[in-house]
């Protein structure tokens, strides 16, 4: 199947040229941002890669003068080492990076995995772009927080036209009305919460809608259902699922009904990301893209 509508194959030949190769896609989450690569950066994407992501993860966020880095705002404290190490700040007192200069952002050397001092930066979008340029398909997230910005620079890109999945949640109508009005048709992934997210997105006609993010707090949720993904294919679209495990202190912080990473590494990579394979979902974001590259490999034979 080849998704998203006819009218945008050109952008979408890329994407659906790698699911007629691998069937199932894997997203590095952030990259692969172990031992002293950080999150975010060129080294992380190198080294998913090296895994064998098929998809890259970016965030972004907007600094207070406008300049848009591939950063997720709000744990600043511990990116910068600012309440561990030596340079220890007030947790309270700490400013989110929307409220700093681009100068202050880039000039910190922001913590590695293991939260002890890097030598790395935090760099801008426009460098991860530069770097992306031999066709690796990037996954977009937070546009939201980049002040309407990402579209004109991914415009400075024309390869991005191919590469570049753009997704947000509806309640941010700023970014769907922006993309539905530009003129360049880059695919786009709706998050959807609930069910009516899923209809409502489908009365947008002007987006390159080529799939749908599901998130499900629990396993009662309305979207944890096989029922959903098979809809969602009957509108030629991809399903993509969170297999991330962002905390297991908060119950409802789970993406899809406990169905993880960590599942998938305690109890074997059956009981969650083959679960997930089960129920139909065409893409796995994850921080462990060499060990669902493995299982995918066992259960599909793709390497």
């Amino acid at each position: 199947m080849a998704f998203g509508q006819s009218r945008y194959a050109d952008y979408n030949e890329l994407l659906n040229k790698k699911f007629a190769e691998k069937k199932m896609l894997i997203c590095a989450h952030r990259g692969s941002w172990h031992g002293n690569i950080v999150q975010n950066t060129t080294l992380a994407y190198k080294a998913a890669l090296m895994q064998g992501a098929d998809i890259l993860e970016t965030d972004t966020t907007a600094s207070a003068d406008n300049v848009v880095f591939a950063y997720h705002d709000g744990r600043e404290d511990w990116v910068f080492g600012w309440t561990h190490g030596g340079d220890r700040m007030d947790r309270n007192s700490i400013p989110n990076a929307t409220e700093m200069m681009a100068e202050q952002i880039g000039g910190y050397y922001p913590t590695n995995a293991l939260g002890e001092p890097s030598t790395h930066r935090i760099q801008p979008l426009t460098e991860v772009l530069e770097y992306l340029c031999h066709g690796e398909l990037l996954n977009i997230d937070r546009t939201w927080k980049a002040k309407g910005l990402v579209l004109e620079i991914v415009d400075r890109y024309p390869y991005m036209r191919r590469q570049a999945i753009l997704k947000a949640p509806l309640r941010f109508r700023e970014v769907i009305d922006q993309m539905e009005n530009h003129p360049v048709k880059y695919m786009f992934m709706p998050i959807c919460h609930k069910t009516e997210d899923i209809e409502e997105i489908l009365q947008y006609r002007e987006l390159n809608i080529v799939g749908m993010e599901l998130v499900a707090n629990s396993a009662s949720s309305p979207l944890f259902s096989k029922d959903i993904v098979d809809y969602i294919h009957s509108k030629g679209l991809f399903c993509w699922v969170n297999a991330l495990t962002l905390t297991d202190i908060v119950p409802e912080a789970t993406l899809f009904g406990g169905l993880d990473d960590d599942i998938s590494i305690i109890e074997g990579p059956a009981a969650g990301w083959g679960r997930l394979m089960d129920m139909g979902f065409d893409v796995i974001q994850t921080d462990w893209p060499d060990l669902l590259r493995q299982y995918r490999l066992e259960r599909l034979g793709i390497v």
